[in-house]
């Protein structure tokens, strides 16, 4: 047989080789999952400064700052065998004395991130989250859909835009939240008004009725 031929059928299994042993080297990319960004255990706590404000018509609006504290209080398995983490979100006017709220929901479903707040559950994280993701946030209460959109802002933050809208005419509605990995959620925007629509103010802006809410995350641990 020819030597020459031999030695090229040589090269070229020990390229083909090496190019599989790279190939094996590639590492696949870590899925990053809803409760790497939303922690799950008992005691875990976020408190926030928040500063809301009322708009009751024109020119007639109200603006209060408080603390709201969420800590994961207890945990259960419903009938679907989830693990549901209970939250209670407690108020403070002095950054002091709290006032309980209420209590509300969280449960990791089919890797998402469910949060339930007065009987109404939300999608606030999918499951295996990729920049620009889209997914409904009304999928286990409402009929009509709710597209969430996913946005990296960094190595370990992400942005969940759950509205984006205003028509400079009749409304605005504009919510977000931001989520740090291993921390929790770092931030809520939510500002809905309505304009007036009269003849004489439709398109000056002018705010008819409405809030708007935003939350900054200010301590975080667990107890």
């Amino acid at each position: 047989m020819n030597r020459g031929f031999l030695l090229k059928a040589w090269i070229g299994l020990t390229l083909l080789g090496g190019m599989a042993s790279c190939d094996r080297e590639i590492e696949e990319p870590t899925l990053e999952l809803a409760q790497d960004y939303m922690p799950l255990t008992i005691g875990k706590y976020w408190e926030y400064d928040v500063l809301e404000t009322i708009y009751y018509g024109e020119n007639d609006s109200e603006q209060s700052r408080y603390q709201l504290r969420d800590k994961i209080r207890s945990v259960y398995i419903n009938d679907a065998s989830e693990q549901v983490f209970v939250v209670a979100r407690s108020k403070s006017t002095n950054q002091l004395d709290l006032v309980k709220l209420y209590d509300y929901t969280l449960i990791v479903r089919e890797g998402s991130l469910v949060r339930t707040i007065q009987n109404q559950p939300i999608v606030v994280l999918a499951a295996n989250l990729t920049d620009g993701q889209v997914w409904d946030g009304n999928l286990y209460w409402s009929e009509q859909d709710d597209e969430f959109y996913l946005e990296r802002l960094g190595q370990n933050s992400i942005k969940v835009d759950q509205e984006n809208e205003d028509d400079l005419i009749t409304f605005r509605d504009i919510r977000y939240e931001s989520y740090e990995k291993g921390v929790g959620m770092t931030e809520l925007y939510a500002e809905v008004l309505t304009y007036c629509s009269r003849n004489d103010c439709l398109g000056d802006q002018l705010i008819d009725s409405g809030s708007k809410i935003q939350m900054n995350l200010i301590n975080h641990g667990e107890e």
